[in-house]
């Protein structure tokens, strides 16, 4: 059972949000806060408690938008901790999803929130927590392996749909994305941003895990940061020892160790 906390400054909504969660078997108590003071005053209680303490809070259900500190300012300030709980952002806004990801975050529920979308978000804090639907950890020792396993399952939140295509979700909404339409691949953090003509999708993936799924379609690493599928390069160059591509409008530096590379197999695609 997990012990949650909401946080937002519309007090409807915080209330329709602990509704919401006080609704659901798998929460034993769901606490609210109407602004940061309080909720930091709250998390203060419980990291001094511990996760194991008779204060102790598993997941913080977060707005990102308040008056004075923001959602976000108090995510930053939590991984400063060894073990703060866990953070799901309740938002009306996508813009924020990639700080979000990059703070580590469990899930980015958007508004209205869906009971739905909202019991997937509990079930992805309870996979990290290593209690999965169904069962509970023997110990907490039990938990803190588990949570380990879990974390690059439930981490993912992208699956390949047969071998052609790459399911994506934002904002419980989940679309399938046709693995030939991607033209380039940007890390963000353990996130990746997936590029096509049409615009982009984030997938919490990393990408040295794309790069060795989809070696076999053509897709190329050239730099730390960017994963190309070799047939989506229009441009090479090559200017003062530095060497970048062209794909579609986009610009991409090519890393020195990865040049070499990758001019031999554009050349072999050429003469191929």
């Amino acid at each position: 059972m997990l012990r949650v906390l909401a946080v937002d400054d519309e007090k409807p909504l915080l209330e329709e949000l602990l509704y919401l969660l006080r609704s659901d078997p798998r929460i034993s108590s769901a606490e609210g806060a109407s602004d940061a003071t309080g909720a930091l005053r709250r998390i203060t209680r419980a990291l001094e408690s511990g996760p194991e303490g008779p204060d102790g809070i598993d997941v913080v259900f977060l707005d990102i938008q308040m008056a004075g500190l923001t959602g976000l300012d108090i995510a930053r300030l939590l991984t400063g901790f060894a073990r703060p709980p866990l953070i799901v952002f309740v938002t009306a806004h996508e813009g924020f999803a990639v700080q979000a990801f990059d703070l580590k975050a469990v899930d980015y529920v958007l508004k209205p929130v869906r009971p739905e979308r909202l019991a997937e978000a509990v079930r992805r804090a309870r996979a990290l927590l290593g209690r999965p639907d169904g069962a509970e950890p023997e110990t907490a020792a039990a938990r803190a392996g588990a949570a380990a396993g879990a974390g690059a399952a439930a981490g993912a939140g992208a699956i390949e749909r047969g071998p052609e295509q790459i399911a994506v979700e934002l904002g419980g909404v989940t679309r399938f994305v046709a693995i030939a339409d991607i033209a380039y691949v940007e890390a963000q953090g353990d996130y990746a941003r997936l590029h096509t003509d049409e615009g982009s999708h984030l997938v919490r993936i990393p990408l040295s895990t794309l790069e060795e799924r989809w070696a076999a379609r053509g897709f190329v690493r050239i730099h730390r940061r960017h994963l190309v599928a070799l047939g989506r390069i229009d441009e090479l160059r090559m200017d003062a020892g530095t060497t970048s591509v062209r794909v579609g409008s986009s610009e991409l530096q090519v890393s020195r160790r990865h040049a070499r590379h990758l001019r031999d197999l554009l050349m072999r695609q050429a003469t191929g």
